[in-house]
């Protein structure tokens, strides 16, 4: 092997690496909640934090907007050796995830009654989701800087103090759930206060990366008029922030069907399913990241061989991950169901059940998504909005007609929607003669 193909082969997996951990701040959080309230709390709580995810997924939302569609200009910035710019993109990013982060919290101090009820429709659940729900609105702030900082000092050259403060971030949320739920007794509600305090020592730990003498990043308002970076920034992010608002939407709208089709042990099943989901998100958000950072570097330089050389090695780790995870759930899910907190056998046996199918059902989702995120760098903006739209929206009128026809195939509603959706992107990528090259 050449030293070049060492040097690349070490600042991919570099990358990566640090993008898997980071992926950990959206990962971990929801699942290790999930996991000690299930076993401290019971069935119900791990419901609870399932009905609040669609809160949660609509700030990521937010964030993929601005901050992981700017991390993409920033990237593309620093190839071009342009300093000031990408410091300006850096500032408008942080500044509006911040801002909205706000907002949330004045949504959090009037409004949490409100929310919850659109959430939930159980008068046994509601009490528990609301108790999650406020401290995460009122520490909202922490959920946006956290991810806007993640993605920013990564690819400002500090990946590996990414991965350091995202792995503190976590370490202080695992115990100070023990700590809230056990010893002071808060319930989920200490839950949700843990995760809040983890994400305020992950930005500490991130903004030692602003000391170091080698960042390039800083805070400056330039000359550039600002509504035409912040559409830029838009632009860039509005393919990755309208899947997952249409994530957003797809998790409030099966969490309704699935309570209303399936009752209290639906729902539960359901949400054991969604934080296994968090664990292939776990690899596929590390690989889009990698993909957009690493590989918006190159689109920047123009190195085409190198940008195709991201793609084909990400192809390959993503496939590896799936393939483990999926086997994995197939060893043990009763194993799995339990590890949730499940001790009625009724919750064990819909839990178990629907392990086996979504953790197929999830494969075609990782695919489809990871060749968005190529879509878009190559320069094909209107496949990757449309792949973007219909990769959860699709989802919705397949659960809909199963929940009223055949409610016993509930659970195969996901991947039915991703294999038609992979269909009909392979019938119009055929159609537009779409061709992977640089600048065309």
């Amino acid at each position: 092997m050449k030293s070049s193909d060492k040097t690349f082969n070490t600042e991919f997996y570099r990358f990566l690496w640090s993008s898997i951990l980071v992926a950990l701040s959206a990962c971990l959080g929801n699942v290790v909640d999930s996991i000690i309230v299930g076993n401290l709390i019971g069935e119900d709580g791990v419901s609870a934090i399932n009905l609040s995810k669609p809160i949660t997924q609509f700030m990521f939302t937010v964030s993929m907007l601005l901050s992981t569609g700017a991390g993409m200009l920033v990237g593309m910035e620093l190839g071009k050796k342009d300093f000031d710019r990408a410091a300006y993109i850096f500032t408008l990013s942080t500044v509006g995830c911040l801002a909205f982060g706000l907002l949330e919290t004045v949504c959090g101090l009037f409004f949490t009654d409100t929310i919850t009820g659109w959430l939930c429709n159980s008068e046994q659940l509601f009490g528990a989701t609301r108790d999650y729900l406020y401290p995460l609105l009122l520490g909202a702030p922490t959920y946006m800087l956290s991810w806007a900082l993640a993605t920013m000092v990564g690819v400002d050259g500090s990946p590996r103090l990414v991965s350091i403060a995202i792995l503190i971030d976590n370490a202080v949320n695992l115990c100070l759930d023990i700590a809230f739920i056990m010893w002071l007794g808060w319930g989920v509600e200490g839950s949700s206060l843990a995760t809040v305090v983890g994400r305020i020592v992950g930005i500490a730990f991130m903004c030692w990366h602003f000391r170091y003498p080698s960042h390039r990043l800083r805070l400056y308002m330039g000359s550039e008029k600002m509504c035409s970076a912040l559409k830029q920034i838009a632009s860039q992010g509005t393919p990755l922030a309208l899947a997952s608002i249409s994530l957003t939407a797809l998790l409030y709208s099966a969490n309704s069907i699935v309570l209303s089709s399936l009752g209290r042990t639906g729902i539960f099943a359901f949400s054991v399913c969604m934080n296994i989901l968090y664990i292939y998100n776990l690899f596929l958000s590390g690989t889009c990241r990698t993909i957009q950072s690493l590989g918006a570097i190159q689109v920047g330089k123009g190195d085409e061989g190198a940008f195709r050389l991201v793609i084909t090695k990400s192809f390959r780790f993503i496939t590896i991950a799936m393939l483990i995870t999926c086997a994995t759930i197939w060893i043990a899910p009763e194993a799995i169901t339990r590890f949730f907190g499940a001790d009625e056998e009724d919750m064990v046996a819909e839990g178990v059940h629907a392990l086996y199918i979504f953790s197929f059902s999830f494969i075609p989702f990782c695919y489809i998504y990871t060749l968005m995120v190529v879509y878009k760098l190559y320069g094909y903006h209107k496949m990757a909005l449309f792949i973007s739209l219909i990769l959860s929206l699709t989802v919705i009128p397949v659960l809909w007609v199963m929940a009223r026809w055949q409610p016993g195939l509930l659970w195969y509603s996901y991947l039915i929607a991703y294999l038609i959706e992979a269909v009909v992107i392979y019938i119009l990528h055929r159609a537009m003669h779409v061709r992977f090259t640089l600048g065309q």
